[in-house]
C-alpha cells in the first residue's frame, strides 16, 4: 500500500539577490511543500532553474504546495530582503 503526503526530507535554500536553487528531488517526489521567511520569486525546472524577477511570487511566512516531477529543483531569489526558503519533499 503506498501512502501519500508523508513528510520527506528537507533543506533550505537561501533567498537573496541572485537566484538560487535547491539539490535535485528524490526519485518519487512529485510534490513539495515551500515556505519563506521572506517574500521571493521561485521556479521550478528541469537541470538547475534560475528563478527570476517575474517569476511566481511566493509570500513570506506561508506555505505552499507545488506539483513536480522527480529529479527536478526549486529556484528562488529575493522580492526586496533576504531570507530563506524551506522545501520539503512529500510523498
Amino acid at each position: 500500500m503506498r501512502c501519500s503526503s508523508r513528510l520527506g526530507n528537507a533543506q533550505d535554500v537561501a533567498i537573496g539577490a541572485a537566484s538560487a536553487a535547491s539539490a535535485a528531488f528524490g526519485v518519487q517526489t512529485c510534490q513539495i511543500r515551500v515556505a519563506a521567511t521572506s517574500a521571493c520569486r521561485v521556479r521550478i525546472g528541469d537541470g538547475t532553474p534560475t528563478a527570476l524577477p517575474t517569476d511566481s511570487y511566493l509570500p513570506a511566512d506561508r506555505a505552499e504546495y507545488f506539483t513536480c516531477t522527480p529529479g527536478q529543483k526549486i529556484a528562488a531569489i529575493q522580492e526586496a530582503a533576504a531570507g530563506k526558503l524551506s522545501v520539503t519533499e512529500i510523498s
